[in-house]
């Protein structure tokens, strides 16, 4: 299938991400949220995200940020949801939260707005893409991508097939997926995939080894990557994910295998409960200025 316009619903972080990598690969995108607040803040993200990558990645071709930009036309749902503004999109991303609630009613409105040929992707961090795909009547149309943060500079990402998901689904996934410069790693359906049922433990449990305060913040990274090389300890990695997408995942895993090792530790909790996020709130374990960096 060429894939002429492909709509990304949600413009949080990896909404942004997902639409920017869409429009530099030169397809037209049309970016989904609730209100024009949101896709005001993601469009200047997304014009700060290009110089930044032109900045780091100086030999690639990044693509000007006025062509970019020029690519995605951006919507609220209450204008584009539930009316025919998607009625001929190939391909729809879905980025919303890890609430089986929210995502079960995005696909069934994507299922009603989107054209039979539209294969709908969900960017999800755990949720089972054949429970997912259960919300519509085209199940074999219904694939997962679980897209790395940040979505330009990860090379990688995990390619979710359900029961149901169809040769030509997944031909088409991987055919936007090297477009877009992405090396897919094809995975069988289970909560977490192979990523997240490993790393939400490990963050897990560092976060239960600064509750249980066998170290502070910066011991318990340091070992992660001055012992074991990892770029980033898991309490920073937290921190760029979002301790709020931490939290669902773990919620999601125990929901889904019952098995008390992903009980999430009362600090998560509070930590979320009191807005500490991570970087996008400005505070998550460590302190962040208005740009993002460490302080």
């Amino acid at each position: 299938m060429e894939l002429e316009r492909v709509a990304v619903i949600g413009a949080g972080v990896m909404g942004v991400g997902v639409a920017q990598s869409v429009a530099q690969a030169g397809i037209r995108v049309v970016l989904v949220d609730l209100d024009d607040e949101i896709l005001d803040s993601a469009r200047s993200q997304i014009r700060v995200d290009l110089r930044m990558q032109a900045f780091f990645r100086p030999s690639e071709e990044i693509g000007d940020p006025d062509e970019v930009l020029g690519r995605i036309e951006t919507m609220t749902s209450t204008h584009g949801l539930g009316t025919h503004e998607l009625g001929d999109v190939d391909l729809a991303i879905e980025n919303v939260t890890e609430r089986w609630q929210v995502k079960q009613e995005v696909f069934r409105t994507l299922d009603t707005i989107c054209p039979p040929r539209a294969v709908l992707i969900s960017n999800t961090s755990a949720m089972p893409i054949t429970r997912i795909a259960s919300a519509t009547g085209r199940p074999d149309r219904v694939i997962g991508v679980h897209f790395m943060n940040p979505v330009p500079l990860k090379s990688t990402v995990e390619v979710i097939r359900g029961v149901h998901t169809s040769e030509e689904t997944v031909a088409t996934t991987l055919g936007l997926l090297e477009r877009l410069g992405k090396k897919a790693v094809l995975v069988k359906d289970s909560p977490g995939f192979i990523s997240n049922r490993v790393l939400m433990l490990t963050i897990n449990e560092a976060i239960f080894v600064l509750h249980d305060q066998v170290a502070g913040i910066e011991q318990v990274d340091e070992v992660f990557t001055a012992c074991f090389g990892h770029p980033m300890g898991p309490l920073a990695t937290a921190d760029l994910i979002g301790l709020d997408t931490i939290l669902q995942s773990l919620e999601v895993l125990y929901d889904c295998f019952k098995d008390s090792k992903y009980r999430p530790c009362p600090l998560l909790v509070q930590m979320v409960d009191a807005g500490r996020l991570g970087k996008k709130s400005g505070q998550g374990f460590y302190a962040y200025d208005e740009k993002g960096g460490g302080r």
